[in-house]
């Protein structure tokens, strides 16, 4: 008898989809549910539930409000454990016949933001918002208490659990492939190249989607403080107003619309740092460029303070001042790119799978033993 994986919807990108990836490769007997799978083919085989027959799937705003009952009455399955992927209300999942009574555990990205800590998430500030956050916060914390273990994505969130869910938590970071940015350059395509050959011959890079909140406004400020051009690569509709910043300031930015794989490392590898000055659970992208060997400045606050190593693969930055990034970024420019690829290595796909099959094994005392990952860590 196998468990049961269970997350929130799937979209076919995201930090919480490759942790979901990743355990459907470690668990591969175990069933799989989710709200509903608009993965546009990355995951197949996937049980969704009622709400993936309604309307209701094209907001998630609009669903909120019935996920929390429709989590509570998943069908009937007989399982070992329950393994919940949760960032919003998955870990209220419960199931029906005798996989009721399986421990369950929960993988937690983080308590809801816009419910618990809306000054991280602008969704949640308005009064509806507010408003429901009020009446779910007991009901989010009573079923917080039904797993036999949570396991946060960084230190950071194990803090906001035990600040929100009043339950302890073991730190797990989230796998990423750091393999895929070690070494060499990338074949590139003509046009790949074209793109690379408009860049500055040093800059500082910030990668994102062009939203207020990733701060990248700050990255434009780094450049500013040294000197130094900069790179945004992504897209979003913060492009105008970032644009405008940069003319204002005179700063020479050069903006790279949906960088593809290859393209995206090599701006890790070729910048003088990566500036990442959001303040995120865990924060993927930091370890991904210190897996090329490039150093990182990043916030002091948030999960970056746990994967980047002040004055050794980067600089952490407290206060966003045009003196502190330019004294950032110098301590920054010191780091060893050995160092930034030993680093990234902690957190490689490999330490997660070992990590996590332990922690299911410790929790529910069942056998883990060990079961190959198909290429790229996929589900077979």
């Amino acid at each position: 008898m196998a468990g049961i994986l269970v997350h929130e919807w799937l979209a076919r990108h995201g930090g919480s989809e490759n942790v979901f990836e990743v355990l459907s490769s470690t668990f591969p007997e175990a069933e799989r549910f989710c709200l509903w799978n608009d993965s546009d083919g990355r995951f197949q085989g996937v049980h969704e539930t009622v709400l993936a027959r309604t309307p209701l799937r094209r907001s998630k705003a609009a669903a909120l409000p019935f996920m929390p009952a429709v989590w509570r009455h998943l069908p009937h399955r007989d399982a070992e454990w329950v393994l919940c992927s949760s960032h919003l209300f998955a870990h209220h999942a419960r199931f029906g016949g005798p996989a009721r009574g399986a421990p369950k555990l929960v993988y937690a990205h983080t308590p809801a933001r816009y419910v618990w800590t809306p000054e991280f998430d602008g969704r949640g500030e308005g009064p509806a918002a507010r408003a429901f956050s009020t009446l779910v916060k007991p009901l989010d914390r009573k079923r917080a208490a039904e797993p036999v273990a949570i396991a946060a994505n960084s230190a950071f969130i194990a803090q906001r659990i035990a600040d929100t869910w009043e339950r302890s938590s073991t730190v797990i970071h989230p796998p990423i492939d750091v393999s895929a940015f070690v070494g060499g350059p990338a074949e590139l395509t003509p046009p790949e190249r074209v793109i690379l050959a408009g860049l500055p011959s040093q800059f500082l890079l910030g990668v994102s989607r062009f939203v207020p909140y990733k701060r990248l406004d700050r990255v434009i400020e780094a450049g500013l403080a040294v000197g130094v051009p900069v790179v945004l690569a992504g897209r979003g509709p913060d492009e105008d107003r970032l644009r405008s910043i940069a003319a204002d300031l005179g700063e020479r930015v050069v903006f790279v619309h949906d960088p593809s794989f290859a393209v995206l490392r090599e701006l890790y590898r070729r910048s003088l740092a990566f500036v990442f000055p959001s303040i995120e659970d865990f924060g993927i992208m930091p370890v991904e460029a210190m897996a090329t060997g490039t150093p990182v400045v990043a916030s002091a606050v948030g999960g970056t303070a746990e994967t980047v190593i002040d004055g050794v693969t980067g600089a952490l930055v407290h206060e966003w001042t045009r003196p502190e990034l330019k004294l950032a970024i110098e301590r920054a420019a010191g780091a060893q790119a050995d160092a930034c690829v030993s680093r990234a290595l902690e957190f490689d796909t490999a330490v997660f799978v070992d990590r996590i099959r332990a922690w299911v094994a410790s929790a529910t005392g069942t056998d883990a033993a060990p079961a190959p990952l198909s290429p790229g860590g996929l589900h077979p």
